[in-house]
Order: structure tokens, then C-alpha cells, then sequence
């Protein structure tokens, strides 16, 4: 296999993919991904239009790691890294390990005395933060919450006296559900819906939960859905007379 010198010792790559505009790849992840041995992957279908939009050569070895075979992707994966070869990672968009396959790998990689090194890249809950035009002292990420009611009440209270933002994953068939749910539990908060996060039809609702239902209900949303609920008021006018 062809040495591109990406790494003194076999590696685990954790690589962060678009999370919907293909240009927000960096040159070191370009460069990373044309240099690795082998790539595991969430779906190979996403990660070859990647490829496919950079013109790059595509790894001898690419087979799939999601949450249905991750165990045997893992092991695959020491496999590779015994033999002498750098294993790239990807989900289908975004950080691999942050709500997406990565993490066993990683966590594998690590306690088998492997090097295993994260780039920086693109990520729908960060993005989410910095576009929500919210005071983010500090924020807690929950990821996709629970499907029942009972849970997602639950998963609310335990953060509804910290004195940060909250971050979420979301359906777009529920968002109304779940934003009703948090105004039970957190009160009538600040937030911002985005839907779509660096695509053509990019949108963000902000305004008070009532507002924001006020201004969905009914409407038939398309696309990931990411959620940030500001902190409670009182904690953010202490954060600003502090500042």
C-alpha cells in the first residue's frame, strides 16, 4: 500500500465529515483521508461522494462500521493496526463517536496500546451553539433523547438547574412534541431550532419556546434537526453582569 507518511505508528484516525456542505473539509482531513491504509465507515456510499467531490484515491480497504456490526468492524480494525496499517474512521456526518458509531473503537484502540488521534472538523451541536444568537456560558449535550415522554421529562429536569445551554438531537416529526415537553419541564426559555445546519435551505427559529411552537405547529419540517435551549434567564443576567 502506498505510503503517504501520515503517521510514525499504526493509527486510528477519528474523521469528522460534513455535516451537509461537502466544502467544509479541511486540507488535513484531505490529505489524512487519501493517506490512510484502510477506512471504516458508517456508510461507504456517503463517504465515496466525498471522494468523488475531491477527486481522491480511494483506500484498498474500506468496509463499514455502524451500530449493527460495530464489534466486528472493532476487531477488523486491531486487525489492520497489528499488521502495521493507519485505519481512517468516518460517520455519516459529523464527529465519529459524538451520537454516531466511534467510541468503541477508540475506546478499543486505546486499551489495546494503540495511538489514536482526533481531527477537528465539523459538528452540528457546535455550529448549533454558534448560530443560536444564545448566552452559552457553558453547555450540556444530550445527544438524541429518549422516545417516551416519561424519559425526555426526566432527561430535561436532570439539567434544569444548570446554568448552561442545553444541546439535543431531534426528528423533524417531533420537534413541536419535544419543545412542549422542555417548556413543561425548563419553562418558557429561549431557543433555537436549526434545521438543515450549512445546507441550501439552511434555517434557524429563534424566539421563546411558545414562539417557536407557535411558529412550526403545523408545518412539515425536512432534514436534521438540532435544538439549543438557552440557559435560564436569571443565570444568564448573572453570566452578563459578571462579564
Amino acid at each position: 500500500m502506498e505510503d503517504m507518511n501520515i503517521a510514525d505508528e499504526p493509527t486510528l484516525f477519528l474523521i469528522p465529515t460534513p455535516i451537509g456542505n461537502l466544502e467544509d473539509l479541511s486540507y488535513r482531513t484531505v490529505r489524512i483521508l487519501q493517506g490512510v491504509d484502510a477506512l471504516a465507515c458508517e456508510d461507504t456510499r456517503h463517504t465515496r461522494k466525498i471522494f468523488e467531490r475531491y477527486e481522491l484515491n480511494s483506500p484498498k480497504i474500506i468496509f463499514s462500521c455502524h451500530a449493527h456490526n460495530e464489534e466486528r468492524a472493532v476487531g477488523r480494525i486491531l486487525s489492520l493496526l497489528r499488521d502495521g496499517y493507519s485505519v481512517g474512521l468516518t460517520s455519516d456526518a459529523g464527529a465519529p463517536g459524538i451520537s454516531d458509531p466511534g467510541q468503541r473503537a477508540a475506546t478499543a484502540c486505546i486499551e489495546n496500546g494503540f495511538r489514536v488521534e482526533a481531527l477537528p472538523g465539523p459538528s452540528a451541536v457546535i455550529t448549533a451553539l454558534m448560530v443560536s444568537g444564545l448566552p452559552i456560558p457553558a453547555f450540556s449535550f444530550l445527544g438524541f433523547l429518549p422516545r417516551r415522554p416519561g424519559r425526555q421529562r426526566k432527561a430535561f429536569a436532570a439539567y434544569a438547574e444548570t446554568p448552561g445551554a442545553i444541546a439535543f438531537f431531534e426528528s423533524p416529526f417531533r420537534v413541536c412534541k419535544i419543545l412542549k415537553i422542555a417548556q413543561e419541564v425548563l419553562g418558557n426559555r429561549k431557543v433555537a431550532v436549526c434545521v438543515e445546519l450549512t445546507k441550501k435551505f439552511e434555517k434557524i427559529h429563534r424566539g421563546t419556546i411558545e414562539d417557536v411552537i407557535q411558529d412550526l405547529e403545523g408545518q412539515k419540517i425536512k432534514g436534521e434537526v438540532t435544538i439549543v435551549v438557552g440557559p435560564p434567564e436569571d443565570r444568564a443576567d448573572e453570566e452578563d453582569a459578571e462579564d
